[in-house]
């Protein structure tokens, strides 16, 4: 699926329609000392690796794709909702 990288959408902090920047959202670092790492840990411990069997095939064959939409104006990020797809595309769009 291929979306433009600037898009004209409502922004709430200027209150009205402003071209946005898009990108994809990327997951930060994960942090070991973090509370539900140091559980996750805690509950591992007494098992060989994992205390949950791996799944063997998979449910899905797609992955949601998040939207970060950031204002022009005032540099306010908006985080869309997941789309299903199997390959997200950034294109420039002519005007």
């Amino acid at each position: 699926m291929k979306v433009p990288k600037v898009i004209s959408t409502y922004c709430p902090k200027c209150k009205t329609h402003t071209d946005h920047s898009v990108s994809l959202y990327k997951s930060g670092k994960r942090r070991n000392l973090a509370e539900g790492q140091r559980r996750y840990e805690r509950k591992n411990i007494g098992y060989g690796s994992k205390r949950k069997p791996e799944q063997k095939r998979f449910a899905k064959v797609t992955k949601k794709q998040t939207l970060v939409l950031k204002c022009s104006k005032c540099g306010y990020t908006i985080v869309k909702e997941g789309i299903r797809v199997k390959k997200l595309e950034l294109v420039e769009v002519a005007k």
